[in-house]
């Protein structure tokens, strides 16, 4: 099943992405979706129930916006520290507790942490995540992991677990 649903996806974003629905262009995306889930079918997500589920596209909106949002913060605050004449940083590296339980939701907050100015993803061991972060403003980890990783964590968690 779940090759099948991959197979429709990439159908589909090939459709989105060319924007043709020639009969030549129609073969061409039927071949490279029916090649790539050949390939990478078995490593696709186990259980497709989840595409079904139309609240995880909601939160997936929602996420969008926050993720902008503190993007735009993230690049003011950066902004101002590079510009401030005693250019005030406090570089280092935090321990981030995750939890989510998912390879891929942890990839995707690791992402939008390294996305987002000021931070950078550095390593992933289990449920632990270090982030360099530019300005390390507290030295509690309930602190600064809601800082860096809550922001985003409880969303990707009501998307991907």
């Amino acid at each position: 099943m779940r090759h099948i649903i991959l197979f429709i996806i990439l159908l589909i974003v090939w459709i989105v992405l060319t924007f043709k629905l020639t009969i030549p262009n129609l073969l061409v995306g039927i071949f490279a979706a029916l090649v790539t889930t050949v390939i990478f079918g078995n490593h696709f997500v186990r259980d497709v129930r989840k595409f079904f589920q139309p609240q995880r596209y909601l939160w997936l909106l929602l996420f969008l916006l926050i993720f902008i949002w503190e993007c735009l913060k993230a690049n003011f605050d950066v902004a101002y520290r590079v510009l401030h004449p005693a250019m005030p940083i406090k570089p280092g590296i935090v321990k981030v507790k995750l939890s989510l339980k998912s390879d891929i939701a942890k990839t995707i907050l690791a992402n939008a942490i390294t996305m987002t100015p000021g931070t950078i993803s550095v390593d992933l061991v289990d449920d632990i995540l270090y982030v360099h972060w530019i300005y390390v403003s507290s030295f509690d980890p309930e602190i600064y992991s809601h800082k860096v990783a809550g922001r985003f964590e409880k969303y990707i968690k009501r998307i991907f677990d």
